[in-house]
């Protein structure tokens, strides 16, 4: 049944692109409605208890500056954490772009470039807009140098491991490799949120926005990228050439 299910979805990878880029936009869509769900929240107040319930279940009670757990947990947390910073994420993305650009791949260079830096830009000018105070209920166990809603590291891991979950995913006509590589993309995401909340340095609610909007800037670049494949004004996917060049010699 599975066989037969990622066989249809290939097909319709192929043959009936414009319900994927319909599916992206409705995915897109109701990412921004969940994430104004969220603002609006944490606007009026109402997040309040929820965020506190959450992070106070992962301190330890008789002291809410120590997160639950052994020593090593933290020290684990503060590395996942790290893979959703600037100084990480720029060096992936840096090493995709120039890979991209040797392998002649301009337009998608130009794509990755666009969806990467137009999140940072995105994610910046949302934390200002809300300005919304870091937690206070405890110190926090990681440094923070900006605002707190939404989450930055939620926000652009979502993005930039999304989409580049997306472009290892278009370069193979396996099924099963393209779900592997948007889950580990989504599970490395999830990871990165999850430590700010265990940190202390974000709300719940800050994390899950992140995710939202991240999430659905991903959706949409990689709608508008399918889109221009589609129009010929960048390089189709790798697996969609190999198919088109095979049917073409056949």
């Amino acid at each position: 049944m599975f066989a037969r299910a990622g066989s249809f979805s290939l097909w319709v990878w192929r043959n009936k692109p414009e319900i994927w880029i319909l599916a992206g936009l409705f995915l897109a869509g109701l990412l921004l409605l969940a994430f104004g769900h969220i603002a609006e929240e944490v606007l009026e107040g109402d997040a309040a208890t929820f965020d506190q319930t959450v992070m106070l279940a992962l301190r330890n009670p008789a002291d809410p500056s120590d997160p639950i757990g052994p020593p090593w947990l933290e020290e684990a947390a503060r590395d996942i954490t790290a893979l959703g910073s600037y100084a990480v994420l720029g060096l992936v993305f840096l090493s995709v772009i120039a890979y991209l650009l040797m392998s002649r791949e301009r337009a998608t260079a130009l794509w990755v470039s666009a969806s990467v830096i137009g999140g940072v830009l995105l994610s910046n000018a949302l934390k200002f807009a809300f300005a919304r105070p870091r937690p206070e209920l405890m110190s926090h166990a990681a440094r923070v140098f900006s605002s707190s809603f939404p989450s930055g590291h939620a926000t652009l891991s979502a993005v930039t491991f999304l989409t580049l979950g997306a472009l290892l995913a278009s370069t193979h006509e396996s099924q099963r490799i393209r779900v592997f590589f948007i889950g580990i993309a989504v599970a490395i995401t999830i990871a990165i949120g999850l430590s700010r909340i265990y940190l202390g340095v974000h709300y719940p609610t800050d994390v899950l926005a992140g995710w939202c909007i991240g999430a659905a800037w991903a959706a949409l670049c990689w709608t508008i990228a399918r889109w221009l494949q589609q129009r010929g004004d960048i390089e189709p996917a790798k697996a969609d050439a190999v198919k088109a060049g095979d049917r073409a010699n056949g």
